[in-house]
């Protein structure tokens, strides 16, 4: 029914109409009358508005307003010939002084450089004068060429017995003050001032190439150079000026302090190494000061540069004093002891960040450098998988391996241990200070307790510790980190202490491998501490982690449980199969009210593929024997057959019980050589479909799969199986005429496994019959008629393609609707 408003609340909704309308067609009037006055053009000058007047309103416009095309290209015009000229020239002259030099007199070539430069020098005053500044550059720019190539022509000519390198090295000084002059002189030349700046990086770099100093004399002039830079860039000036100087500060600077290090490395004593040390403490002072007075970002950077200097001279000088493999301690010892710079609250806030990040990055360049050590302990036990219970050693390298030179691997647990004390107060401090602990902040928790485990997994190994302190260690590593993971709330450092819980038991387990009893307590134990934290946790994702591991512990403990028996694999797998039949009750067992389930689906579920992993292990060992493996299948049928009695697992658990059976039952009869399985598959057959016929009579909803479908897969798949083989004709015949009646029998009652099943062990069948008479008759073909028939059949099927989709989907269809 169609909604009709009462009377005065219709006229309101007309009058707000009217009014849209109304406000819409001024709008558009003024819009009108804005393009008619765009475009009609003036026919006189408008006088000017009498005092007092005020223009009205712009008329609204959609789109941004009209602009009048900028004049660039005259001027991108000037630029280019202006530039090209500049070039022209300086290659003239270039050429002239080495080329034509020679054939003139030494009056002749005091006046042409004197009158060429000085009228290049001289002519941009004038052309600036007139504002034709782009022309007065180009001029500029080939005076201080022309500066340059006067310098060379006076080496060349009057004082050509002078050191190359000590007269450029004046020679730069010189044409830096020069440049520097000329800029100051004129002052709306941009050139001049950036072109000394570029000039001025060299004369101290050539004056110690002129003495032929060492390698620490290059870094103290390159460092000078830096400082000079960074004193231009912060008296202000021109950008171009600042950009040029900052520039040559970050090249001059950071190849001086690589000079520092690279120096600093190999010095064989403090004094050897007070030299270098120098240079980088230096450095880092000149660093400081570029950042204390740079914008934020640039600021950051020079306190991480400054830090890392300091870092690298202090800890060049005092790491001479200890062998070479304990450097790493001091220098790491000397990037914490730059965290002391947050207490000074004269330096700025992103000079004392960039501190702190190269006091990070010293942190985790130490980590860095003892990694493979961790690596080592964790995974050199890894040996012993292939040589279980070869006997326990005295210490616990013997366990790990010789894959580390261990006696320079004791700074390893101190590196690991300090840092993750450093990271430790930095996530303390932040929650005494009250702030959240996210972010960062988060990272430096999860960092902290995982290299303070990674140093108390190392300690026990690098001092050789006996076998048993160090099984012990590992177990009680795990059960502390269980204990946070399960303390904790669901945040980062909880999943840190699990994850390292999981690869603490991986390094506690595999050196137990070494001896029985410590595996049976190892392993144990960790069922014990993983089943706990899946019981007490209140995150179900932790609570299903825990499961998963618990089960996997369990394992090895069936396994080892067969070994100590003196079982081959075949017949531990039965003891191994303890433990998926352990998860199955567990699922029936931990029932609510009314056979709802207790247990969170993620945990259960964890379950379950846990003791489908072990039933697959449990499998896998049976394979050599395979009256041992039928035995296994049938087990894995029961453990599925029991978990089928959960309704929330019933259609997959029954499919798979059914199809465990079934393989079991082939894999026994194969193993006892019987020629004719019909004899033990039959009666089976007969008992399943009857059960199946009763099931359908109670429910005649229940699937003919279920029904059916285990009773016929007995013995016709076997029978399929036995008779591909047979060349004789009586068993083929009987499984034909066996599989008709069952495919006709299912398409008459409508049932989907029958039909299924029947009619393709009778296509299977017919194929078998008919493959040898199909090999006569392709030998007897010519090869050209199978490209031909090929053809043919590819014709017929694109011809019929739509209506064959039409009959598939029917077949489909049909299919679906069989139960």
């Amino acid at each position: 029914m169609e909604h009709v408003p009462p009377p005065a609340e219709e006229l309101a909704l007309l009058d707000r109409e009217l009014a849209r309308l109304d406000a819409r067609r001024l709008q558009l009037l003024s819009r009108r009358s804005w393009l008619v006055a765009v475009l009609r053009p003036p026919v006189a000058p408008l006088s000017p508005p009498p005092p007092g007047f005020r223009p009205a309103a712009a008329p609204f416009a959609w789109g941004p307003p009209r602009q009048a095309a900028p004049a660039t290209g005259a001027r991108g015009a000037q630029n280019v010939l202006l530039v090209l000229g500049g070039l022209l020239l300086a290659v003239a002259a270039i050429a002239f002084t080495l080329f034509s030099w020679g054939e003139m007199g030494i009056a002749g070539r005091s006046a042409v450089l004197t009158a060429v430069t000085a009228g290049a020098l001289v002519a941009p005053a004038p052309l600036l004068g007139r504002r034709l500044s782009s022309t007065a550059e180009a001029l500029a720019a080939v005076a201080l060429v022309l500066t340059v190539l006067d310098a060379y022509a006076l080496h060349a000519a009057v004082l050509p017995d002078t050191d190359g390198l000590g007269f450029a090295a004046a020679s730069s000084v010189v044409l830096a003050v020069a440049w520097a002059a000329y800029g100051l002189g004129l002052g709306r030349l941009r050139l001049p001032l950036p072109a000394a700046v570029v000039m001025g990086q060299f004369p101290l770099v050539l004056w110690a190439w002129y003495a032929d100093g060492p390698a620490v004399a290059f870094g103290w002039a390159l460092l000078v150079t830096a400082a000079a830079d960074v004193a231009v860039a912060s008296r202000g000036g021109r950008l171009a000026v600042r950009v040029a100087a900052w520039s040559g500060a970050a090249v001059t600077g950071s190849v001086a302090l690589l000079i520092g290090l690279v120096t600093s490395l190999p010095a064989g004593g403090a004094v050897a190494a007070a030299g270098p040390g120098a240079l980088l403490l230096a450095g880092a002072v000149v660093a400081l000061s570029a950042g204390w007075r740079a914008p934020r970002e640039w600021a950051v950077a020079g306190g991480v540069v400054a830090g890392g200097a300091a870092v690298a001279g202090v800890g060049g000088v005092l790491r001479t004093g200890v062998p070479w493999s304990w450097a790493v301690v001091v220098y790491l010892l000397c990037g914490a002891a730059l965290s002391a710079v947050v207490r000074l609250r004269a330096v700025p806030r992103p000079v004392v960040r960039g501190v702190l990040g190269a006091s990070v990055a010293v942190t985790g360049a130490a980590v860095l450098v003892v990694l493979p050590v961790v690596a080592a302990v964790l995974l050199g036990p890894a040996s012993l998988v292939t040589d279980v219970w070869s006997g326990a050693p005295e210490g616990v390298r013997g366990a790990v391996g010789a894959s580390v030179r261990w006696p320079d691997a004791g700074p390893a647990p101190v590196v690991l241990l300090v840092s993750g004390a450093l990271l430790g107060a930095v996530y303390a401090a932040r929650g005494r200070a009250g702030g959240p602990r996210t972010g960062w902040w988060a990272a430096a928790g999860c960092g902290a307790l995982g290299l303070g485990w990674a140093g108390a997994v190392v300690l026990p190994v690098v001092v050789d510790a006996p076998y048993a302190v160090a099984v012990v260690v590992g177990l009680l590593l795990v059960a502390g980190l269980s204990e946070v993971a399960v303390r904790r709330a669901p945040d980062a450092v909880a999943w840190t202490a699990l994850g390292c819980a999981l690869v603490g038991a991986v390094g506690a387990g595999l050196p137990a491998l070494a001896a029985e009893p410590a595996t049976y307590t190892v392993f144990g134990a960790l069922v014990v501490l993983f089943a706990g934290v899946a019981v007490r946790s209140r995150v179900a994702a932790v609570r299903s982690v825990a499961a998963v591991a618990s089960v996997l512990c369990a394992l090895v403990v069936a396994g080892a449980v067969g070994a100590s028996l003196g079982w081959s694999a075949p017949r531990a797998a039965v003891v191994v199969l303890v433990v998926p039949a352990v998860t199955v009750g567990l699922g029936l067992r931990l029932r609510g009210p009314a056979g709802a389930p207790s247990l969170p689906p993620s945990l259960s579920l964890s379950l379950e593929f846990a003791g489908a992993f072990g039933a697959l292990v449990a499998v896998g060992l049976s394979v050599p024997d395979a009256p041992y493996l039928a035995l296994v299948l049938g087990l894995c049928g029961v453990l599925a057959a029991a978990t089928a009695l959960r309704p929330e697992r019933r259609p997959g658990a029954g499919y798979l019980a059914a199809g465990l059976f079934v393989a079991a039952t082939w894999v026994r009869l194969g193993a006892s050589g019987v020629a004719d399985p019909e004899a033990y598959t039959l009666p089976v057959s007969v008992v399943a479909c009857g059960v199946g016929f009763l099931r359908r009579r109670r429910d005649p909803e229940a699937s003919s799969w279920v029904a059916y479908g285990p009773g016929l897969a007995v013995t016709l798949l076997p029978s399929l199986v036995t008779a591909w083989p047979d060349p004789h004709w009586p068993r083929p015949l009987l499984l034909g005429v066996a599989a008709l009646v069952v495919t006709l029998v299912g398409a008459r009652r409508r049932l989907q496994a029958p039909l299924v099943l029947g009619g393709s062990v009778l296509a299977l069948d017919a194929l078998h019959e008919l493959a040898p008479h199909v090999v006569q008759v392709l030998d007897a073909l010519p090869r050209w008629a199978f490209p031909a028939l090929a053809g043919l059949l590819l014709l017929a099927l694109g011809a019929t393609y739509e209506q064959r989709l039409r009959d598939a989907r029917r077949v489909r269809e049909s299919l679906g609707r069989m139960r």
